[in-house]
């Protein structure tokens, strides 16, 4: 698998895949920019190398597509160069439209997934994309487990590359599975449990402590009976992993509510919280352990908030945590997935780790030790 720099790319036509696909909020603004501008140094290496840039992304939600018009304004702001949206790029006269193109210049194609056969992975429709330009390069590794046309097929057709961002996430996520300075934290959490299973499998194997909060370690302490009459969906089921393992450290107390009434708080031993309870965040005693076990690590991989972050009544445990890790100023650290970057955003921690991953979905499968599908099928 050859890396951008590998390739002869001057005065080429370049079709590069981007993940543009930011939060959104309700009114239709852009929440968190990182994954745009994490972009920008491989679209100024291409300019650099007086190439033709055509940008492919897609923008989705749970509720719907939208229009890439979102991402154009912030490319501007951040090329400073007036970029194209080609709408019609399937169609000779958006063909046309990229053919006149000047060397140095981009242009943006819209949305990807207003076409399903992008989803589909369509040999039919990546053949016509790929027939935009002479080189395809890969820098959406956070998508790159995504059997989609964009990712997959359209290797068939081009030369292909990974970008500069692409290439530096294998490079750390490979140096946290394969060569991690010990002792090796790990922290999970989020509400995703389903699709952490396998990553928790797989970074218990290498770590020393594997910290566990939210829906993930509700989860696990409902199926070790601790949690009582708590009930979980067979797929989430945790039986494959060691409940036992003295590696993991699940929460000791949490902040509950009465279901349905979050202002009703109350503190209490995880083994005391009842069926009309919910837990909203770790409590205190389970912080002061996690920040303890933090503070001896040498290698730090987050992934997942400990809790409702984003209500402040139940931010504590995750800013406490994320307070931790970035004071340890001599482990090397890692975070990644959509809502960790959101909490990391949220209290303006970025500059305290040494790389945050574009990846959410992708990270965890990479991490778990899957074939991402992107990088078979440039290989």
């Amino acid at each position: 698998m050859k890396k951008l720099t590998e390739l002869d790319l001057k005065n080429k036509t370049v079709l590069l895949r981007c993940d543009f696909n930011v939060p959104i909020s309700l009114n239709g603004e852009i929440l968190d920019d990182f994954r745009i501008r994490e972009a920008v140094p491989t679209i100024e290496y291409l300019i650099k190398q007086n190439a033709k840039v055509i940008l492919m992304s897609h923008l989705e939600t749970k509720y719907k597509n939208y229009s890439l018009n979102l991402i154009v304004l912030k490319l501007n702001e951040l090329l400073n160069q007036k970029i194209e949206i080609i709408t019609d790029y399937l169609e000779k006269s958006g063909q046309e439209k990229i053919e006149k193109l000047r060397l140095g210049q981009i242009v943006l194609l819209e949305n990807l997934r207003f076409h399903k056969e992008e989803k589909e992975n369509d040999g039919k429709f990546a053949k016509k994309i790929s027939q935009l330009g002479e080189v395809f390069v890969n820098e959406a590794f956070s998508v790159s487990h995504r059997e989609h046309a964009s990712i997959v097929s359209i290797s068939k057709y081009l030369p292909g590359a990974v970008g500069l961002l692409f290439a530096r996430e294998l490079e750390i996520l490979s140096k946290i599975l394969n060569n991690p300075k010990h002792p090796f934290v790990v922290i999970i959490g989020g509400i995703k449990v389903k699709t952490k299973i396998k990553t928790i499998l797989n970074l218990l194997k290498k770590s020393d402590h594997l910290l566990v909060g939210s829906k993930i370690g509700e989860t696990i302490l409902a199926q070790k009976g601790i949690l009582k009459q708590r009930k979980f969906d067979k797929e989430e089921s945790m039986s494959q992993i060691d409940l036992t393992n003295l590696k993991i450290h699940l929460p000791l107390d949490a902040i509950i509510a009465s279901k349905g009434v979050k202002n009703s708080l109350k503190k209490r031993a995880i083994g005391a919280v009842m069926i009309e309870e919910d837990i909203y965040d770790i409590g205190p005693e389970t912080i002061k352990v996690f920040k303890k076990i933090i503070k001896q690590a040498k290698t730090i991989l987050w992934n997942g908030p400990l809790g409702m972050y984003e209500d402040k009544r139940f931010e504590k445990g995750t800013k406490e945590v994320l307070e931790a890790i970035i004071n340890n100023n001599s482990a090397f650290k890692v975070a990644g997935g959509g809502e960790t970057l959101l909490a990391i955003n949220k209290f303006h921690s970025k500059k305290g780790f040494d790389f945050l991953s574009t990846g959410g979905g992708a990270m965890l499968e990479f991490l778990a030790g899957e074939r991402l599908v992107g990088i078979e099928a440039l290989r």
